[in-house]
């Protein structure tokens, strides 16, 4: 049993809780920050003990979601990671995603109970997309843009588990939210298809760099490191976004620009090879910064302790995965 769970927490990858943590983390602090407006209708602050369940679902969905991905993704870890646990056999395939089953249920169950009905709906849709990602993945840009919108969901998640709301659920302030979340880890996950270049190749996933092939796709590296700002820029000028920049907002902004234009420098200067996969640390790095970076907007003090704490403790899990082949 100690074996079985030491190799499911092995392939949950836990560096990546971040990713679907920080996202959910945003409609959270959204929700409160409406919760103490003067204009909020039914919002109320949730309790610190409501707050920790529905960061424990976020931080730990993608982990547990991870395990349906390794699965599906067989024939290509095969070549791309023929250490991991699934792979090598360490961990076996039924009695992981039948775990799998039992925790999204005892999740989507404590939604319903607990936390707030509504937010089952993209707890839902995440579980789905996160199936569909994997056979999306043999459509160039559609996986990128599938997995965007995955991560996106945590975001809606975290504001509809949060409390009682009211619609319109969806304003275009916060759909700008969730397009900046999407974009950010479409703009992630293409990054990582660099290290899955061979096995992708050769199970068929044909990814954006498996289309363009690795010498054209690295320029593409370093162009598309500038796409989040952008994106940003397009919506905040044309008052998308609700919400003002603060001082917090812009050196945190800053920091992650930088951390987005070296990452897609990284990958333009070592698109092959031992280095691709090291160069994972920086690229999710500028992704779950950039993602609180956003909280910024509604709680300065919050997003600055969350950028720090991510920035560390993604280092820290990362370097426990030392095995580019896993």
């Amino acid at each position: 049993m100690l074996k079985f769970l030491k190799a499911y927490v092995e392939s949950m990858r836990l560096y990546y809780a971040f990713v679907t943590g920080i996202a959910g983390w945003i409609g959270m602090a959204f929700y409160e920050y409406i919760a103490k407006s003067p204009f909020q209708t039914v919002e109320v602050v949730p309790e610190t003990e409501k707050k920790a369940v529905v960061l424990i679902m976020l931080f730990l969905s993608w982990g547990i979601n991870q395990i349906i991905n390794d699965y599906l993704g067989l024939a290509e870890d095969r070549v791309n990671a023929p250490n991991r646990p699934m792979v090598t056999g360490e961990l076996d395939p039924r009695k992981a995603l039948i775990l799998t089953a039992v925790l999204l249920i005892l999740s989507l169950l404590t939604t319903y109970s607990y936390l707030e009905p509504i937010a089952l709906f993209p707890a839902i849709l995440g579980i789905l997309l996160n199936i569909v990602y994997e056979y999306a993945k043999a459509y160039g840009i559609f996986g990128n843009i599938i997995f965007g919108l995955m991560i996106s969901t945590c975001t809606a998640y975290g504001f509809l588990a949060a409390g009682p709301t009211t619609s319109p659920y969806f304003t275009e302030s916060r759909v700008s939210v969730l397009i900046l979340v999407a974009v950010m880890n479409g703009l992630m996950t293409f990054y990582t298809y660099f290290k899955d270049y061979e096995g992708d190749k050769a199970a068929g996933k044909r990814t954006i760099i498996v289309r363009l092939g690795v010498e054209k796709s690295r320029y593409l590296a370093a162009v598309s490191s500038f796409l989040p700002t952008v994106i940003f820029l397009l919506l905040y000028l044309n008052n998308f976004i609700e919400a003002r920049v603060n001082n917090m907002f812009l050196i945190l902004a800053g920091l992650t620009l930088f951390l987005e234009l070296w990452t897609g420098y990284l990958y333009y200067k070592n698109p092959r090879g031992e280095r691709t996969y090291y160069s994972l640390l920086a690229n999710f790095r500028s992704c779950i910064c950039g993602q609180a970076t956003l909280i910024a907007l509604f709680n300065t003090e919050l997003a600055m302790i969350l950028f720090l704490v991510s920035y560390m403790f993604v280092g820290f899990l990362f370097d426990l995965h030392t095995d580019p082949k896993s």
